[in-house]
C-alpha cells in the first residue's frame, strides 16, 4: 500500500501558477501539502507584524533605516509660586496675601519618534499576495490529486508471497 502511494505521489505532479507566472514546476503532492502547512505559517507572521500608528504622519529616513514620524515641538514648564496681594497692610493690620503658582516655561523640546514598524497597506499587499499563492498552491493540489496513476499493486503480493511460501 505505501509503495503505491509513494509511486502514484512520484507521478501525481502540478504547477503552481499565480497570476500567470509559474512558481513552481511539476510539484509533488507531498510537497504541496508542505508548503500550504508552509503559508499557514507564513500568514500568522504577516499578521502580527506591528505596524505604524496611524496617527502619525510617517516618512522613510534613510540615514536611520526607520520610519520617522514628522517633528513635534513640546514645551516644559515648572511651577513657581507667586503672591497676590489681597489687602494692603496697614497700621492695624498685616497684608492679605494668596499664595499661587504659575507655570513658567523653561525649555522646548522637538520630538521625532522613529519605528521599524511596516505600514498598514504594505501589510494588507502582503496578504493579498499570500492568498493568491495560497488559492494557486490548493489547486495545484488539488489538480495533482486527480491525475490518474497507475501502479502495479504487485509488489507487496510478491514480497509477502515470498515470505509466507
Amino acid at each position: 500500500m505505501t509503495l503505491e502511494k509513494d509511486g502514484s505521489n512520484l507521478q501525481a505532479l502540478a504547477d503552481v501558477v499565480v497570476d500567470g507566472e509559474t512558481l513552481l514546476t511539476k510539484a509533488p503532492v507531498p510537497y504541496l501539502l508542505f508548503l500550504e502547512k508552509q503559508l499557514v505559517d507564513i500568514h500568522t507572521l504577516i499578521t502580527k507584524l506591528p505596524t505604524l500608528d496611524p496617527s502619525e504622519s510617517w516618512t522613510f529616513d534613510e540615514n536611520a533605516g526607520a520610519w520617522a514620524s514628522a517633528p513635534t515641538a513640546t514645551t516644559r514648564t515648572k511651577k513657581v509660586p507667586r503672591n497676590h496681594v489681597k489687602a494692603e497692610a496697614t497700621d492695624r493690620h498685616p497684608a492679605q496675601v494668596e499664595t499661587y503658582f504659575e507655570d513658567v516655561i523653561v525649555g522646548y523640546w522637538t520630538t521625532i519618534k522613529f519605528s521599524g514598524a511596516v505600514p498598514a497597506k504594505r501589510v494588507a499587499e502582503l496578504l493579498e499576495r499570500l492568498n493568491k499563492v495560497r488559492v494557486a498552491v490548493k489547486f495545484a493540489r488539488e489538480q495533482a490529486n486527480s491525475v490518474e496513476v497507475h501502479t502495479n499493486g504487485a509488489a507487496s503480493r510478491k514480497i509477502l508471497d515470498y515470505i509466507f511460501s
